[in-house]
């Protein structure tokens, strides 16, 4: 099918910006982009007069099975919230993590997004298929899944915070990821369901787990993702436990370079930085997560100009309850220029953050993060006609300096997901009514 979306303000984010131009999608792929009239043919002409298109939004962090624990612990640390949550993620199952992940990815999608990196580590010994859960869940909503698969090998008796039945034994954790991989793992451009490796932090998971995780996924040809650096009390206990730095360790572990990605990479020293740049390690900046959790603010500026990948991450909706993502462009921007003054972050480079770098963390850049010819149709049509934007001099902005516009439609390969603002083929109402069983029952089973 050829769409051409027409009369628009387009940021394509690679090149140049038009204040009214077109985009022909034919059979999924951005065919053209232009300013001006299209004149060519298509079966569907869509008027997006009033509107901003750019990329598709791209999520490089998120646990999507935290949708069903929303508004607990919501004044503690990151241990203390973690010590209070991981015995309600035990008693997870299926059900309660598909509910959760459909709940979470139409949010992302309402919010402009078309591709998110799962990172999910729970695997209750009684939770079923937890893979499959998030995959039908996927295939409902139809935005583009990176499911991190995830692991914990160091519970409470050995010295880790998870309960010793959120745990995986170590050899067991490396042979279900690499079965998840042979089952789903799609390296085709256009795919919609890629896998990644995932241990879940270092405090979490032992030296073996780290180092054995990092040589499946390179035997595999797919990526690493952990969290990494995310508080001081982190920090201390790196250094208590094995003498040196968060980063210092995965770096000592061969976990800095340019098929990894890390998450939250707030406490870094100069040194560090240089090194994410020059090993070209990804990071995904969780601006309301960090926020939330008092956790501190990432040096974006320093890791821009050191020349590591940079995109942005809503984090589990246990500790950013909005979930949304196209609001982290605005978190972003504010953060970055509390921390390093009113230069530090350039509306344009918020809005680079959340589409090429964040496809440039996942090892798409190729295929997604601008609109340009020969790249997939995932873009978010942005109505900027309401009120709150009546009269605004630069649409880009609007975007990222107002409130998170109303979507006229999002495509993912050009295939609309969302349409004046709701989901085309899921009821809301149903999945909101779905969640809200699960959260309940989780919490009654207490």
């Amino acid at each position: 099918m050829r769409t051409v979306i027409e009369n628009a303000a387009i940021a394509t984010v690679s090149g140049p910006e038009y204040d009214s131009g077109y985009i022909l999608v034919d059979n999924g792929v951005i065919a053209e982009v232009g300013e001006g009239t299209f004149t060519g043919d298509a079966e569907e002409h869509v008027d997006a007069s009033g509107c901003l298109v750019t990329p598709g939004l791209v999520n490089t962090h998120h646990h999507l099975y935290q949708w069903a624990t929303r508004g607990m612990a919501a004044d503690h640390t990151l241990f203390e919230w973690l010590v209070a949550l991981y015995p309600v993620w035990g008693r997870l199952d299926a059900e309660i993590t598909h509910a959760a992940g459909t709940a979470g990815m139409a949010r992302l999608a309402l919010t402009g997004c078309t591709t998110v990196a799962d990172h999910h580590y729970v695997f209750p010994r009684d939770g079923g298929d937890q893979v499959e859960a998030l995959v039908a869940a996927r295939q409902r909503i139809g935005v583009r899944l990176h499911f991190v698969r995830g692991s914990m090998d160091r519970g409470e008796s050995d010295g880790g915070l998870p309960p010793d039945n959120l745990v995986e034994g170590t050899d067991a954790a490396l042979l279900g990821t690499e079965a998840v991989i042979d089952r789903f793992h799609d390296s085709s451009p256009d795919a919609h369901l890629r896998i990644a490796v995932g241990p879940c932090s270092p405090f979490s998971v032992t030296e073996r787990l780290m180092t054995g995780a990092a040589d499946l996924a390179r035997r595999k040809g797919v990526r690493l993702h952990t969290h990494l650096a995310e508080t001081l009390e982190e920090e201390r206990q790196c250094l208590a436990e094995v003498g040196c730095t968060p980063a210092e360790y995965a770096d000592k572990l061969g976990w800095l370079a340019s098929d990894v990605w890390l998450a939250h990479t707030i406490h870094l020293s100069p040194d560090a930085i240089r090194r994410f740049g020059a090993t070209g390690t990804g990071s995904a900046h969780c601006p309301t997560s960090n926020g939330r959790l008092g956790a501190g603010i990432a040096p974006v500026r320093d890791l821009l100009d050191a020349g590591a990948p940079m995109g942005l991450g809503v984090d589990g909706a246990a500790s950013n309850e909005s979930g949304g993502l196209g609001e982290e462009l605005h978190q972003a921007l504010l953060q970055a220029r509390q921390r390093g003054g009113p230069t530090a972050l350039t509306t344009r480079e918020a809005l680079w953050l959340g589409t090429m770098g964040g496809a440039r963390c996942l090892g798409r850049d190729a295929e997604l993060g601008s609109i340009e010819a020969g790249k997939v149709g995932d873009l978010a049509v942005w109505d900027l006609s309401g009120l709150e934007y009546a009269g605004i001099t630069d649409p880009v902005a609007a975007l990222v300096l107002g409130a998170t516009p109303p979507l006229a439609r999002l495509l993912v390969g050009g295939r609309t997901v969302v349409e004046h603002g709701t989901l085309r083929e899921e009821d809301e109402t149903a999945i909101a009514r779905d969640l809200a069983a699960a959260s309940a029952r989780l919490r009654e089973d207490r």
